[in-house]
């Protein structure tokens, strides 16, 4: 006699008696299986989409802020002005990777308003090339480019001209005897410039055309560590910003444009018009700010935060109240120079961070399995479609991810969204391959009794052929999660947040201590996970086998 309904057959190592034989059933394609199983996983990426973030409140303003010091203290400085003189909630959405993905972000909503230098509008995104005859003339004309075709506002300057310097270790500049670009010129010398300032048409490659520099080599790399190649003298000219307060601290010199290449790079609030009329005193808070910083004040407070080792948000409160705008008090604390110390003080910073890098990476897998399983199920069954989708997942595994995350932005916006979305691709190829390979390591004798038992598909999947394949399918979900944790890091990049962002601040102020305060963290949680993980791995092994695997 066979099972009655509902009874399940056991066809597994782990059973100690035969299963008993149920009439033969027609087997039936296993089609509506994964295609059911997708429906779950498409219908929470959709509503996971659908909202605009995962906060359960909009804030009011949202200011960004590009990855450097100065661009973090303005942002800052904009931000307390708002919530203290606009009577608004303000989120901050700081260490943008440079100005594409700042202004992107402005462009499409996803930042109401960010610190923006006029030379930079002109030259770089306005693509302005012709000669400009000051400081107002910049301003009148990226003002007015920017009003007719990106509908965005910029606002009374800081007060304060930052432009770009090619700068050289001071004694090497007068061995070589060397006061200005054209100088240098002269020398065939090793160049090491800031990405950005690579692709610029203001930066390298205008550089080379007007003064016609020769370079023994040229290389690309993060700003902040090009200071740390001059000191070591694995490179000799890198550009910075003329209110660079490393520029002194590092007996570096900043060589003259005696050309007049550079146009003026005032510093100015950069705002979406719409919050202009959605919150009317926000123009009114930040014109506040007009003409208060001047660049010896603006070096002052860059080296408040890069020397003396002070928070931004303290730095800004300090100057606002110094020039009689702000209310808060500054609370005068700063990073520890010790490791350990500094872990112990920021202990409930990273806990929040850790929690909530913890919950990007979780949605974001939790998704890939929703997806991945079923595809890997499909594709052990048909060879064409593994190839096929093995192929895609693992073109999208090489795709890098801040190029990933930046082609998100105009359709996601920044913070969670684009992470999650980047983090679930990442996610699918480990999955997708260790399913097909669990799949199509089962036993096909199993596979055979259980088609003579009269199993249906549904049965002899989830009863036989999934139960055993799940420690490999496990596996490959545990490799998903711990490559993830330490992608989500860079996700920091797009104002997501996470153990990323103190790595992000730390190669900003050239702080070592604070790059391990989120790197050692990150590292722990992969470690959690992947034990806990492992546990699942073992409790998901059928009996029989994991007494298999005990007694080898």
């Amino acid at each position: 006699m066979g099972p009655t309904r509902g009874e399940r057959i056991y066809l597994c190592p782990s059973c100690s008696v035969p299963p008993t034989r149920s009439p033969r059933v027609p087997a039936r394609p296993l089609g509506p299986v994964y295609r059911g199983a997708l429906s779950p996983g498409a219908l929470l990426l959709a509503l996971l989409l659908a909202v605009p973030t995962l906060a359960a409140t909009e804030p009011t303003i949202v200011v960004g802020a590009k990855n450097f010091t100065e661009g973090t203290i303005l942002g800052e400085i904009m931000a307390q002005t708002l919530e203290q003189h606009a009577g608004v909630r303000v989120e901050r959405r700081f260490n943008l990777a440079g100005t594409k993905v700042a202004f992107d972000a402005l462009q499409h909503g996803a930042i109401d308003a960010y610190a923006e230098y006029t030379g930079t509008g002109l030259r770089e995104i306005v693509g302005d090339a012709s000669a400009v005859a000051g400081a107002s003339d910049a301003f009148a004309r990226v003002s007015r480019a920017f009003s007719e075709q990106y509908d965005l506002v910029w606002l009374a300057p800081f007060g304060f001209n930052n432009t770009y310097v090619l700068i050289m270790r001071a004694a090497h500049a007068r061995e070589l005897q060397l006061a200005s670009v054209s100088d240098a010129a002269a020398h065939p010398l090793r160049y090491g410039m800031s990405h950005e300032f690579l692709q610029r048409e203001d930066g390298m490659p205008g550089l080379l055309r007007v003064y016609g520099l020769q370079t023994a080599s040229l290389v690309g790399m993060e700003h902040d560590l090009a200071y740390q190649a001059l000191a070591d003298g694995a490179i000799e000219v890198s550009d910075g910003y003329s209110t660079d307060a490393k520029i002194v601290a590092g007996n570096l010199v900043a060589l003259r444009d005696d050309r007049n290449f550079f146009p003026p790079y005032e510093a100015a609030p950069l705002v979406r018009r719409d919050l202009l009329t959605r919150v009317p005193r926000a123009a009114e808070a930040l014109a506040l700010l007009a003409g208060r910083l001047d660049e010896a004040a603006m070096r002052r407070l860059n080296h408040r935060v890069e020397f003396e080792r002070r928070e931004p948000a303290d730095v800004a409160a300090s100057f606002l109240r110094e020039v009689g705008i702000g209310v808060e008090h500054a609370t005068g604390e700063v990073r520890s120079r010790s490791l350990l110390a500094l872990l112990w003080q920021r202990r409930f910073i990273t806990l929040n961070l850790a929690s909530w890098h913890l919950l990007l990476t979780g949605i974001a897998e939790a998704l890939a399995c929703m997806v991945a399983i079923p595809l890997g199920i499909a594709a052990s069954r048909k060879p064409r479609l593994a190839s096929t989708v093995l192929g895609i997942a693992g073109v999208l595994q090489t795709i890098p991810s801040i190029a990933l995350l930046a082609f998100m932005l105009p359709f996601f916006g920044i913070g969670a969204r684009p992470a999650i979305v980047a983090l679930f691709l990442y996610g699918l190829l480990p999955i997708i391959r260790n399913t097909v390979t669990g799949l199509r390591s089962v036993d096909a004798k199993l596979i055979e009794v259980g088609l003579g038992l009269g199993m249906r598909p549904r049965q002899l999947l989830w009863q036989v052929e999934l139960p055993l394949a799940a420690p490999v399918i496990l596996a490959g979900v545990r490799t998903s999660s711990v490559i993830n944790i330490g992608t989500a890091t860079l996700a920091a990049f797009i104002g997501a947040g996470g153990l990323g962002d103190p790595i992000v601040t730390g190669l900003t102020v050239s702080d070592t201590n604070l790059v391990l305060s989120g790197a050692l963290p990150a590292a722990a949680l992969a470690l959690v996970v992947d034990a806990a993980l492992g546990q699942v791995e073992r409790w998901a092994t059928p009996r029989g086998l994991r007494i298999g695997r005990d007694a080898t």
